[in-house]
């Protein structure tokens, strides 16, 4: 396992969030964490990336304790996006070239600027390179931010509801791009969502979080109505089209 949780708690001033979390993502893995609003989920990936400090269990990457690393190790390590991020006046080569940053000395090479011209391409960014952040649409500036994960070259990628501000299209090829590069470069990465279909379509390992704790944790085959009613209080049923599983509210 390259990224690990052992009874990780979570407490905003007296609030408890996160509740004995264990979970465990091998390389080549895409691991989708999914519940309702509030339930822990964002906090969950935060804490993973160090950006909250858990207030007790650990977070292990590579054997190695997050709380051992310093910040420029967990950022050679962990690439993390958020549901939201800020834009500003710098161009999308330049946002993409400080996903870089952990990995570059004095100056920045030759092999840096080559990994970012590879990202860009492979998001189809290339056209937008000089185009500034502030300018673009949700959808754009989070295809940018997720670039810049990528480009971080990182062991663990955390992605906080990637696909939120996507229409259809990019939804789908963004998840492709994310598959694509968990496989071949064997990360294991880490998703929240909330659409149960699209992470199907993606995911290999599920957990559905509620009232801070890991209620269920499966593979796509694993996941029942029953699972989905005690998550959500939906009545469901799930279907298969093509070998795919699909839930379809009643």
């Amino acid at each position: 396992m390259i990224l690990r949780a052992d009874g990780v708690h979570f407490e905003y001033k007296s609030r408890k969030v996160l509740n004995g979390i264990e979970l465990s993502v091998s390389r080549g893995e895409i691991l989708a964490i999914m519940g309702p609003n509030g339930v822990g989920k964002s906090t969950l990936l935060k804490c993973m990336d160090m950006i909250l400090k858990p207030t007790k269990g650990t977070v292990m990457v590579d054997g190695s304790s997050l709380s051992k690393l310093s910040k420029q190790e967990i950022a050679q390590n962990i690439g993390y996006v958020s549901q939201r991020s800020d834009s500003s006046k710098m161009t999308v080569f330049d946002a993409v070239l400080l996903g870089r940053k952990p990995h570059i000395g004095l100056t920045v090479s030759e092999r840096d600027y080559r990994i970012v011209d590879a990202a860009l391409k492979r998001f189809d960014l290339e056209k937008m390179q000089l185009q500034k952040i502030d300018e673009m649409s949700g959808g754009e500036l989070q295809k940018v931010c997720i670039c810049r994960a990528i480009a971080q070259e990182p062991t663990v990628l955390l992605l906080d509801e990637p696909t939120s501000s996507l229409d259809l299209h990019n939804q789908l090829e963004i998840l492709k791009i994310i598959r694509s590069i968990t496989e071949g470069h064997q990360t294991a990465t880490v998703l929240t969502m909330h659409d149960i279909n699209l992470a199907l379509r993606f995911a290999d390992k599920f957990i559905f979080m509620k009232d801070g704790m890991i209620h269920d944790a499966c593979n796509a085959s694993g996941i029942t109505p029953e699972i989905i009613e005690n998550i959500y209080n939906v009545k469901v049923h799930i279907e298969y089209f093509k070998g795919m599983p699909y839930v379809i509210p009643d």
